[in-house]
């Protein structure tokens, strides 16, 4: 894989991981802001690699990127759905207008089943990745 790939790979992998960290550290608020720049990136990593090499879209918007990659029509109905759940976690994790709110939507088994759908997907797209 190029340089580009691999350095967008690298920091989607290292995201995960955070993502992991915050939810032991009950850092719930980022543990979906974490996840949503996880697959933000390894989404970036498909681009890359199926563009030779282009600049992936300055984008936030997950639906948009998988778009661009030509990897949203392979999702199935339930990835689509979270991606359009993880979506907005990137805005309202960094601004956070009603952070009580916000907070006590995210408990813990809530954390734990984004990251857990996080991993699925993020796995899911580094298969096809490295396939093709």
């Amino acid at each position: 894989m190029s340089k580009k790939v691999d350095y967008w790979l690298e920091l989607s992998d290292y995201d995960l991981q955070t993502a992991a960290v915050m939810l032991d550290g009950r850092r719930f608020l980022y543990v979906g802001f974490m996840a949503h720049q996880s697959v933000e990136k390894i989404l970036k990593a498909y681009f890359v690699k199926n563009s030779n090499d282009k600049t992936p879209p300055h984008s936030h918007r997950l639906s948009l990127l998988a778009e661009k990659a030509s990897l949203y029509n392979s999702f199935s109905e339930s990835q689509k759905n979270f991606i359009d759940i993880l979506e907005p976690m990137n805005i309202e994790s960094r601004y956070p207008s009603n952070k009580d709110r916000l907070l006590k939507s995210l408990t813990k088994e809530r954390c734990a089943q984004i990251l857990q759908e996080t991993e699925e997907l993020h796995s899911w797209i580094k298969q096809k990745l490295l396939q093709s």
